[in-house]
């Protein structure tokens, strides 16, 4: 019975995982065949007339290169200032004690159910009058701090001995040579955690970086491609290029880091 239950449930996780990878492989496998090749694919690839012509022409007609350095140069700046700011503020709330610190925490956990489309348009202006709009600060700005990532930090820090903290307290440490030399190092999983998270956010972001830049030269891979569609339309295979181009990072970061994801997420549990 035992048995009969473990291989009903690998069998579904195996069908599960088949169906998600599935796109993914057909992604791929689309954006190596000819122009016109995808609406017989399976003829295409069987024929072995694999071809390299989409992605040389996403970084030579189309010059993606520059969008895929927009992009990945500003989910790294997002990613390094962010985790910093939040690793800061949810240990704060965490282990520091000041006045008002619980109710200001509950009020920013209350904001995680407004949606954040509703802000876009007060950002916007705010920018707008600092003239930001169409910069890469007004992109990065917005980013450096999110209400998520100061919850996933501050549910992470409770779990560090208050008493580790007491004794370096008592040794003459001060609050940064604490947060430096022994916080930082606790709560590396969980800042791995939250890298990726800001990582994949910022690099898949269109809506944000769509609204705030308008200069082609600016452009995130995202946006770009969403050009490119309107340009392209009829291209599959161009348009199945780009899309590994924009998948493939992010892949490769999360196999590199998932040790350290793992890690992070199933010893943040929700303390209080």
């Amino acid at each position: 019975m035992r048995l009969a239950r473990s291989l009903l449930l690998h069998g579904a996780l195996v069908a599960a995982a088949t169906l998600t990878l599935l796109p993914l492989a057909w992604m791929v496998a689309a954006s190596l065949v000819p122009a016109g090749g995808s609406s017989d694919l399976l003829a295409n690839l069987r024929s072995g007339s694999l071809t390299l012509a989409h992605y040389d022409a996403l970084f030579t007609r189309l010059d993606l290169a520059r969008t895929l350095a927009n992009s990945a140069g500003l989910a790294a700046t997002v990613t390094a200032i962010s985790v910093f700011v939040n690793a800061l503020a949810g240990y704060a709330f965490a282990k520091l004690r000041f006045a008002g610190r619980d109710r200001l925490f509950r009020g920013l956990v209350a904001t995680l159910v407004i949606p954040g489309q509703l802000g876009m348009l007060p950002l916007f202006l705010l920018l707008k009058q600092l003239g930001l709009v169409n910069t890469y600060a007004g992109v990065v700005i917005p980013g450096v701090a999110s209400v998520f990532g100061i919850f996933l930090v501050r549910q992470y820090a409770l779990s560090i001995p208050q008493s580790l903290l007491d004794a370096a307290r008592i040794d003459g440490a001060g609050e940064l040579r604490i947060f430096a030399s022994i916080v930082l190092p606790l709560l590396r999983p969980i800042l791995v955690t939250l890298a990726i998270f800001t990582f994949l956010g910022t690099w898949n972001d269109f809506l944000w970086p769509l609204v705030v830049l308008t200069d082609d030269r600016l452009y995130t891979l995202p946006v770009a491609l969403a050009n490119l569609l309107g340009e392209h339309v009829q291209d599959v295979e161009l348009m199945m290029a780009g899309a590994v181009l924009t998948v493939a990072p992010v892949v490769v970061l999360f196999a590199a880091l998932q040790r350290y994801y793992m890690q992070g997420i199933v010893t943040s549990g929700l303390r209080e």
